[in-house]
């Protein structure tokens, strides 16, 4: 199941770190989150609480387009769902 959801998030977070209209800080942030969760050391949980709160500070920005806001959201409920399971 969070394999799952795992892939549904990488490909959000794709979706944000190619579109253009997303600042740029914005989509090396949901970069770095994508690395750190394919590539940390911590269990699944602890990355995906990490990732959480750095999406929330993420959907604070007032440059934020509100179809990324959205989508960051989205990827921030899923993310809650692997925290949840492990």
């Amino acid at each position: 199941m969070s394999e799952d959801v795992l892939s549904s998030v990488l490909e959000a977070l794709d979706r944000i770190i190619q579109d253009d209209s997303v600042p740029r800080n914005i989509r090396k942030a949901a970069s770095e989150i994508k690395d750190s969760l394919l590539h940390g050391e911590d269990s699944l949980a602890v990355r995906a609480a990490t990732a959480i709160s750095i999406l929330e500070d993420l959907s604070s920005d007032p440059n934020l387009p509100m179809h990324v806001r959205t989508l960051i959201w989205n990827v921030s409920s899923l993310l809650e769902r692997i925290a949840v399971e492990e």
